[in-house]
């Protein structure tokens, strides 16, 4: 029934108990089965005798119980519509998903269909025409065979009948030594025999086949290049897999590289080179022979192989001539495919190095070969280097903050005429081994054999021997070198590099007890030569007798990276550029933790003394802002930034906990703070020794940012002198109490003062207790002269600060009481200029013209005041209150310091 009828039967009040009896009131037949015939039922049970009543009584109850059961199904229809009218819509969406389904099935049948007519049936086509080709070569090949032996059928028939027996006879071997011949053209390819070939020259030449000679030649050339690179490397990965497995032997060259193991990978590639070099040998002595024949031609002596035709000479010699590119294009396709066959990344640096050397040398037979730059190879062994190179420059970065965290700045003990040129991995910038240098280059820097370094390899080698070969033993002997004096602990390195001890220093202590205090006359712990003594220069806080430099273990093992750097570049010329700016962020990091460790402060603005120059500010800000990774440390470790730009950064190095920098005593680390910055020095010196090779190294475009890395950041080293040691200058006197003493003395005297002020005394042993305490470091760590020179300066630039400051607090003051501040000043420096040898004495006409300002009229004070922008405005106004006050009327004093106000004046 509809809905509505549903619903007017469900609205017909009824009890549920009683509609559920009339329900269980039905009889179970009724339920039986689908199938069920209700009237014929209800027909069989009619009594043989109807009565009328009985039949509506029975109708009626039959009604109840229709009513009752309809009632029920409306319940349950009406319960049950949600879910019927979803499924009914999941029923439509998924007819209209069929129709789109028949549409697409539809679509990729007829693309099928062009797919099958358009790709497969074509390709197969020209398989199978390949194929067919291929049997027609073939059966060509034979039927030229054929023709050949009918030919000579002929031929022997017409000798005989010639009675020409020995001649035939002949004939009939030639016939049957037909496919010998080539295969004895084909032993060539490895192994050039003079004799060998000229006799297979002249079986052709009598056959008349040069031609076909020719070009089966080169056939050979490339089958040997592919037989002999499969069967070298194919050698390798058997032996390594260990197995007798047969899988190897059906791969395709290129995916039996990938199977070469780490350990396997350079003996393989050397074997490589040495076969590959025997086949270019091979074809560079047949061009040779050939070059033979044709001069023999041209003298007029009647060569007894070659024909004299002109055009088939022409032919073979622009036939070689050709191969030559054709054959090294070949053995570069073969050696590119096993240098990308293996991921080199996690190779270590000294292998590394053997696999680009060996490389540079093919590329060097390359260019001797056939005048070829190698594209092929240049441009697989760059990609790998990058890979590479990017992956040991980011672990050697992680490596340096290691070292630096770990760093305690103590003074590597070196000889006094250290030089980078002593290390193992400068060697290479004094020898001619690398095959990246051309011959010629070799032969202008080696004067011990010119004639050797003058041929090439080909003639070197023409004989015997084997380019490659020659160049594995170097290596060895080159690693051999590293072992014996590579790292800190080992004594070859002691006697090369460290420092050599003379007569009289016979105990290595000394070198940190050689030093005389010349204000104290401390007895040296050893002795010393009184000529040393002599020599000293007061300023000079010396070490030892001879100035050795000031290095740390992690100075060296900068330089010693710088070094391998430049193995690389020197190799591999396409990624010098990255290499080169690799080895800047080498010193940026060093710089960037020095100044880190010991420079920063932020007291330098208030100073006034300049001590960062904008350019080293600016160098600064750029290593943070390139190199520093500053979101790796703290609470946002790792949240902010793009990981690709952090990846190339380094987190900020931190001072190790064993280097303690606020100990007076030790004058604030002044020790650790010398190693540190000085070996920064002399580091940049290395850099400075290095610039002119590397701009040779440099590609023309990337010049100026070598010359702007020099200029702008190595230029800058001594620079951060300024800020670390004013530290120690800034804590190394008690100024403070300068000024308080100061503030206690009377300066509105009224007569002249012959005695000068006890603050100047008190001043000045501040300043011997710092001579002393420089003297007492100096027994551990030489201070150089540059050094000492800015400590004092430092020193005496904050001290004539402070003094002008104190008399900027003055509230009065007499012309005596100012003749006697110049007395107290020329007091200090009188003593002060036994203490230091530095002249002129700093910042000297800083105070002076102060206390001459005293003298001055009102026009001159303010024409003062525009001239000397270095006094704060507290000094400016002291002068206009205090020694004008008294001369000048409250107006102009207000002029005076209203100028004073509008003064702009610059950070300094």
């Amino acid at each position: 029934p509809p809905f509505e009828e549903l619903r007017e039967l469900r609205e017909q009040p009824i009890d549920p108990q009683a509609e559920q009896e009339i329900i269980d009131s039905i009889e179970e037949v009724y339920f039986s089965s689908d199938s069920f015939d209700m009237v014929q039922h209800e027909l069989e049970k009619l009594p043989p005798e109807l009565n009328l009543q009985e039949l509506e009584e029975y109708r009626d109850k039959l009604k109840r119980q229709q009513a009752a059961v309809s009632k029920k199904v409306a319940d349950l229809i009406l319960e049950k519509q949600p879910a019927y009218v979803k499924e009914l819509e999941r029923v439509t969406a998924l007819q209209t998903n069929l129709q789109l389904a028949a549409v697409i099935c539809t679509n990729a049948r007829r693309q099928l269909s062009v797919a099958k007519e358009g790709f497969t049936e074509a390709s197969l086509g020209l398989l199978a025409n390949q194929r067919r080709r291929q049997l027609l070569t073939g059966l060509l090949k034979s039927l030229r065979t054929i023709k050949t032996l009918q030919r000579t059928d002929v031929r022997l028939s017409e000798m005989l009948e010639e009675e020409d027996y020995p001649g035939a006879i002949q004939l009939c071997l030639e016939c049957q030594k037909a496919e010998q011949l080539d295969v004895a053209l084909s032993k060539t390819c490895k192994h050039f025999d003079v004799l060998h070939y000229t006799k297979v020259q002249l079986a052709y030449t009598l056959l008349g086949k040069t031609q076909t000679a020719m070009d089966q030649l080169h056939m050979h050339f490339t089958q040997a290049i592919h037989n002999t690179v499969f069967q070298v490397v194919l050698g390798y990965v058997e032996l390594c897999a260990g197995n007798a497995d047969t899988k190897f032997q059906k791969m395709q060259y290129k995916d039996l590289c990938t199977h070469i193991t780490l350990d396997s990978y350079i003996p393989c590639l050397t074997d490589l080179c040495k076969a590959l070099w025997e086949v270019m040998l091979s074809y560079h002595r047949t061009m040779q022979w050939h070059e033979e024949q044709d001069k023999q031609e041209n003298t007029g002596k009647r060569p007894y192989i070659l024909t004299s035709w002109w055009w088939i000479r022409s032919y073979v010699k622009k036939k070689l001539e050709h191969g030559l590119t054709r054959i090294w294009q070949d053995v570069q396709l073969k050696v590119k495919a096993y240098i990308l066959g293996t991921d080199m990344s996690n190779f270590k640096y000294d292998d590394f190095i053997v696999v680009l050397d060996v490389i540079s040398r093919l590329m060097q037979v390359g260019e001797e070969f056939c005048g070829s730059k190698s594209e092929v190879l240049q441009e697989s062994i760059k990609r790998q280097s990058i890979n590479y190179f990017k992956n040991y420059h980011r672990a050697r970065l992680e490596e340096l903050r290691m070292f630096l965290e770990n760093e305690t700045w103590e003074l590597c003990p070196v000889k006094s005429n250290f030089n980078i040129a002593q290390l193992h991995e400068f060697k290479f910038m004094g020898q001619c081994r690398s095959p990246s240098v051309s011959p010629s280059k070799q032969a202008a820097s080696s004067a011990a054999t010119p004639t050797q370094e003058e041929l090439s390899l080909f003639q070197q080698y023409v004989q015997e021997g084997n380019p490659f070969e020659m160049h594995i033993e170097h290596k060895e002997e080159e690693t051999e070198d590293v072992l014996a004096s590579n790292g800190y602990e080992s004594d070859e390195l002691e006697k090369s590099v460290y420092q050599d001890y003379d007569s009289d220093s016979d105990v290595p202590e000394e070198l940190k007890q050689d030093y005389v205090d010349e204000q104290t006359g401390d007895a040296p712990l050893k002795s010393v030569s009184r000529e040393t003594m002599r020599s000293k220069r007061k300023s000079d806080y010396n070490l030892n007798k001879t100035n050795a430099p000031i290095l740390t273990n992690t100075t060296l093992n900068v330089i010693r990276l710088v070094g391998k750097y430049m193995q690389m570049m020197n190799i591999l010329k396409p990624i010098a550029f990255d290499v080169i700016h690799c080895v800047s962020q080498l010193f940026d990091y060093y710089l960037y933790a020095v100044y880190t460790f010991f420079g920063r402060n932020d007291m330098y603005e208030s100073s006034g003394l300049g001590l960062i120059s904008s350019r080293l500010r600016t160098t600064l800000n750029r290593i943070q802002e390139s190199l520093i990774d500053m979101e790796a440390v703290g609470e946002n470790a790792g949240v902010h930034g793009p990981a690709e730009d952090r990846k190339e950064k380094v987190p900020s190095p931190h001072l190790s906990q064993m280097v303690v920098l606020t100990n007076s005593g030790t004058l604030y680390g002044l020790a650790q703070r010398v190693v540190a910055t000085e070996s920064l020095v002399f580091l940049a010196e290395q850099f400075e020794s290095l610039q002119s090779h590397l701009d040779t190294m440099m590609p023309a475009a990337k010049k100026p940012f070598l010359q702007q890395f020099y200029s702008q950041t190595v230029s800058t080293a001594s620079e951060l002198r300024k800020p670390i040691y004013w530290i120690v200058a800034a804590k190394a006197i008690d100024y403070e109490q300068m000024l308080l003493m100061m503030a206690g003395v009377k300066w509105d005297i009224r007569e002249i003062m012959s005695q000068h002020n006890v603050y100047v005394d008190v001043l000045l042993k501040e300043f011997e207790q710092f001579n002393k305490r420089l003297g007492d470091v100096s027994r551990h760590v030489r201070i150089p002269l540059p050094v000492s020179n800015v400590l004092w300066e430092h020193c005496i630039r904050l001290a004539n600060r402070t003094l002008v400051e104190g008399y900027a607090n003055v509230k009065k003051c007499s012309n005596e009481g100012r003749a006697l501040m110049q007395l107290d000043f020329q007091q200090f420096l009188m003593k002060l200029e036994k203490l230091t040898d530095l002249r002129p004495i700093p910042d000297k006409e800083f105070v002076e013209t102060y206390i001459k300002a005293y003298y001055l009229t009102e026009n001159d004070m303010e024409q003062f005041i525009k001239n000397h922008r270095e006094y704060s405005m507290k000094q400016l106004a002291n002068l206009v209150n205090v020694c004008l006050g008294s001369h000048i009327n409250k107006k102009a004093r207000q002029k005076l310091l209203a100028a004073i106000d509008d003064i702009d004046r610059p950070k300094r």
